[in-house]
């Protein structure tokens, strides 16, 4: 089920809203934790019931595990139960993403030819796999204690991050579900005029980015790299940015989203998205984007291979080795390996601290003061120290033109973009492009602007896909972020009417078809 459908925002959502609070008011706290799961699974079983049976046995297998890691006392024990729980978590994702990739290189390696098995990948199974080895991980470690099979299943089954993500940790969402409010905060279970108002605030933005902003910009993506070899250099590169846009507002808008209803349902999700397109270096975006998947890997990962405690070496080969492994986790397919690896590469480019970016005359906001900090003490030893302003411009056009193997579906394509990016070519297919933009709102412009004159209608279509880009470029490059709104903002009658006018002008957007990009990895 998707957040931005008719289904889930008039049904799914007020009959779980009603029911949720209606047992919690009663202090019915497990028949409304019951509830919640069974609605969760519906959620993600809406479009295919075999996607719910193969998640629903993996919470079984991660629950049984846990129990035996409860059950048993001796150090060989506990590591076989949790060498048996990443086989088996790791063993799921490699057959239901891998197997192919796999299968396909083989083949080509070898010469041979093995059957490739076409597997469907279920939603979102990247994400709730990394949830349930965390809290295995965690168990063996005796940081996380056993729980309840319901209070298991709600905790990796909780709808709002089930498919994209947060990976959220069992010590931010478990003692939120527990039967019993928190004894520090009583009023958990009941209802929040206050945090459902923000709530309601941060899904109607995330929304509107995703509906209005992503989904527009991608019908230009589409078919930009769909038809790779006509574009020339000006097409191409807008085609390039309007997927950086695209896929900045298509995965904030979903974490702004899953925040704003687990708001609804007085539950706190953690921050996973915070304005990384406002670096100014590589290692800082990474400190911003997806930030509970660098956190699983840095935790998990990063830090068991000895992370930078022994020496620049070590710390290179174990940054290369998450950053390849991140890669391969958006996708089975080697444009997304080298993707990692170029994002790698440039993280250790930071590591030696060679240029400094400087602290003052920042045209970019919302900068955390330990960035700072970072900073001023790297320039002691830098060999050049650069203004921000150009350290933001280097990291962001590295990212974006990055994103060209990202969104590939091949090299071959990939190779097509960057040949067209040199070929220093204008062939005009830009209005052919931008004739991909069709905007509910163009109907209404037909009733009053005659648009029969192709040449008024290229220019038309032109001016809008330019206005898209320029008015992304201003939310991401000015604006507060989505939660700081939704927080911070007094609820006067004229910023609800505001936010009533871009729920409606979203709903009205359902039309064309949609996706979220993250539900593939």
């Amino acid at each position: 089920m998707l957040f931005n459908s008719y289904l889930f925002i008039f049904i799914f959502l007020p009959l779980t809203l009603f029911f949720w609070y209606s047992l919690n008011h009663r202090r019915r706290y497990t028949a409304a934790k019951a509830l919640l799961t069974v609605m969760s699974f519906w959620f993600y079983g809406y479009f295919n019931p075999y996607y719910l049976l193969i998640m629903l046995i993996s919470i079984i297998i991660n629950y049984g595990l846990s129990h035996y890691l409860q059950t048993v006392s001796t150090t060989i024990k506990r590591r076989l139960g949790l060498f048996a729980g990443i086989l088996f978590n790791l063993g799921l994702l490699f057959y239901f993403k891998y197997y192919d990739f796999f299968i396909e290189n083989i083949n080509q390696l070898f010469s041979r030819d093995f059957n490739l098995k076409h597997i469907l990948l279920p939603l979102g199974i990247s994400f709730f796999t990394f949830q349930q080895l965390s809290y295995l991980i965690d168990r063996y470690k005796k940081k996380a204690l056993h729980c309840s099979l319901l209070d298991y299943a709600a905790f990796v089954s909780f709808f709002p991050q089930l498919v994209a993500g947060p990976i959220v940790l069992h010590e931010e969402l478990l003692p939120q579900l527990a039967e019993h409010p928190f004894p520090t905060n009583p009023n958990r279970k009941r209802f929040n005029p206050t945090v459902f108002a923000q709530g309601i605030t941060l899904f109607v933005l995330g929304l509107a980015k995703k509906v209005l902003l992503a989904d527009n910009l991608a019908l230009a993506v589409n078919h930009g790299y769909n038809n790779a070899h006509l574009l020339d250099t000006t097409s191409t590169l807008l085609v390039v940015l309007a997927y950086t846009f695209e896929l900045y507002f298509d995965f904030s808008g979903y974490c702004d989203m899953a925040i704003g209803l687990g708001k609804m349902f007085n539950i706190k999700l953690p921050i996973n998205f915070n304005s990384p397109y406002h670096a100014t270096s590589v290692k800082e975006l990474w400190g911003r984007w997806h930030m509970t998947l660098t956190r699983f890997f840095t935790t998990y990962l990063y830090i068991p291979l000895g992370g930078n405690r022994h020496g620049f070496a070590q710390t290179a080969r174990n940054t290369m080795i998450v950053f390849s492994l991140s890669g391969l986790w958006h996708g089975a397919d080697w444009t997304f390996v080298i993707w990692g690896i170029l994002q790698g590469i440039m993280v250790v480019w930071d590591h030696l601290g060679l240029v400094a970016v400087r602290a003052k005359d920042s045209p970019i906001h919302n900068k955390p003061a330990e960035n700072t900090r970072i900073n001023n003490n790297h320039a002691k030893n830098a060999l050049l120290s650069i203004p921000r302003w150009l350290g933001w411009f280097c990291t962001f056009s590295f990212f974006n033109l990055s994103f060209i193997f990202f969104r590939s579906p091949d090299l071959t394509i990939a190779r097509q973009m960057w040949k067209n990016l040199f070929s220093f070519q204008n062939s005009g297919y830009l209005y052919k492009l931008v004739a991909q933009i069709d905007l509910p709102e163009f109907y209404i412009l037909r009733q009053f602007v005659d648009l029969t004159a192709p040449q008024l209608l290229n220019h038309l279509n032109l001016a809008i896909f330019l206005l898209l880009l320029v008015i992304s470029a201003f939310i991401i490059g000015r604006w507060r972020t989505a939660l700081t709104i939704a927080e911070q903002t007094p609820l006067s009658s004229r910023f609800c009417w505001y936010i009533a006018l871009l729920f409606a002008w979203s709903i009205i957007s359902f039309s064309q078809v949609s996706t979220f990009i993250y539900f593939n990895f």
